[in-house]
């Protein structure tokens, strides 16, 4: 039954006998109401969430972007720009002595002290492409595809924590509760398909530090938050039919319950209910659709192999880029695939070695393989972690650490490609120890703020009213980086 629990509680009070005929009206079984309700069909409901859910509705582009979908391949745990992306010789000639006070001044660090030894990078380096990008002999894919690539090596962030930079990066905050930027994104622009999610959340590891809060629609309806895609078995849970039920039941049942909840949303205003029934009508829709998306057995083992996918049914990182390609062809707004294990307080060079040849083949391979099916102008591609590491060397026998680095969060390294982003391009300098910016900063809420406009969204537009203020992903921060445009 779909009674409100709060008018129930509020009329079946002691010494109040409930009759037959409020049981009828308030529990939406009245002959009456189910007649209305299918002589209005639609219109009802439409109507209803028209009046009552204006404030949540898409709000549109605010100017033609480029961009039509994104796809953020977040590395959890952190990189480290030192030895991926940002070659400091001057380490080197320091390697084993402690960065000079005045360098350290005033920085906080997770787990070691600001007189560390400094530790230079153990990799090569070499320029790439017309650009002269340089990237690290740890990722020759990510090298072939330098002239795609916009590459920000003056990220910087305001956490130095993996669970709240990560929901920084995200949401614009540090703790749990606000909106994503996918859900933002989703929140502004509406879905561009019917049958799979705007917005999907797709993770190659243990888990994220963060958590869902990364994903999460936080104040805005639930609609808009993230759809997380499991690594195996049934894509989503619980939109498998149970046995015995075949599509006609499920489709009368639904057909039924909606009806009920409609009734419902029009008596009570109360958004929730019209995300409710949306997702009872997407969970039917995706089970036909979601093991279309995820059967890989249609690509062609050219595809297959640009990916580096010898298993099309094991989870991988690899695996997680091809369905993200796949979604972007089917409508999908926003993409996460959550990667983690970066974190690489001991064995740096095991940790990275190892992260990398599980990560970028995929990623260049996805870049490519968007650009070459016509996609990558209207797909934005972003790839990075939460913070960057330090140059010092993190060596602590009492927890078994040695040859590591330290979160770092005042300077790292993040590439950009697709919708709307200059290519060819290196922006932004850290000083010759790799510790602090040195020339065109660009802070998280900028990031998020040009992602954003990548879209066609002014930042500062999307707005939504909660708590008697209006929010905003970027806060009351954030500049968009015009400099990173085609």
């Amino acid at each position: 039954m779909n009674c409100h629990n709060s008018l129930f509680a509020r009329q079946h009070l002691p010494g109040n006998d409930v009759s037959r005929r409020w049981f009828l009206r308030e529990c939406g079984l009245g002959v009456g109401k189910i007649g209305l309700a299918s002589l209005l069909g639609d219109a009802l409901f439409q109507s209803a969430a028209a009046a009552t859910t204006a404030a949540t509705s898409p709000i549109g582009a605010n100017y033609p972007g480029k961009a039509k979908s994104v796809i953020h391949l977040f590395m959890a745990g952190a990189p480290s720009q030192l030895d991926l992306f940002d070659p400091k010789p001057e380490l080197a000639k320091l390697d084993g002595k402690p960065l000079p006070p005045s360098v350290t001044s005033g920085q906080r660090l997770a787990f070691i002290r600001p007189d560390a030894a400094v530790m230079s990078s153990r990799f090569k380096f070499a320029q790439h492409g017309q650009s002269g990008a340089w990237i690290s002999e740890l990722l020759p894919y990510t090298a072939k595809i330098a002239d795609d690539l916009c590459f920000v090596k003056s990220v910087k962030t305001d956490q130095f924590n993996h669970a709240p930079a990560q929901i920084f990066f995200n949401t614009g905050f540090l703790q749990p509760g606000r909106p994503s930027i996918g859900s933002w994104v989703t929140y502004g622009l509406g879905s561009m398909n019917n049958n799979l999610p705007a917005f999907v959340v797709l993770s190659t590891g243990a888990g994220v530090s963060g958590g869902a809060a990364n994903w999460s629609s936080g104040f805005l309806p639930t609609v808009y938050s993230g759809v997380r895609f499991r690594n195996s078995g049934d894509p989503i849970l619980n939109t498998a039919s149970p046995r015995g039920v075949d599509d006609k039941l499920q489709r009368d049942t639904i057909d039924v319950v909606s009806q009920l909840n409609r009734l419902q949303l029009a008596s009570v205003s109360d958004p929730e209910i019209s995300t409710r029934i949306a997702a009872h009508e997407m969970a039917f829709r995706l089970q036909h659709s979601a093991p279309e998306l995820t059967d890989l057995s249609g690509e062609s083992e050219a595809t297959l192999k640009l990916y580096g996918i010898d298993d099309i049914k094991k989870p991988s990182y690899a695996r997680a880029c091809l369905l993200a390609r796949r979604m972007v062809e089917r409508g999908v707004r926003f993409i996460n695939i959550y990667h983690e294990g970066w974190d690489a307080h001991s064995d740096l060079a095991g940790n990275h070695g190892s992260m990398c040849k599980a990560t970028d083949q995929a990623s260049a391979a996805l870049v490519t393989d968007l650009k070459q099916r016509g996609l990558l102008d209207e797909t934005l591609v972003v790839w990075g972690g939460e913070f960057g590491r330090t140059p010092m060397v993190e060596t602590n026998p009492t927890l078994g650490r040695a040859l590591g680095r330290d979160h770092h969060p005042s300077a790292f390294t993040v590439w950009m490609a697709g919708g709307g982003i200059k290519p060819g391009l290196s922006y932004g300098e850290t000083d010759d120890l790799g510790y602090q910016v040195v020339d065109k900063p660009v802070h998280v809420h900028d990031l998020q703020a040009t992602m954003l406009h990548c879209l066609g969204i002014d930042h500062e537009r999307l707005t939504y009213f909660y708590a008697g203020r209006h929010f905003r992903l970027t806060d009351v921060h954030g500049h968009v980086v015009k400099d990173l445009m085609a």
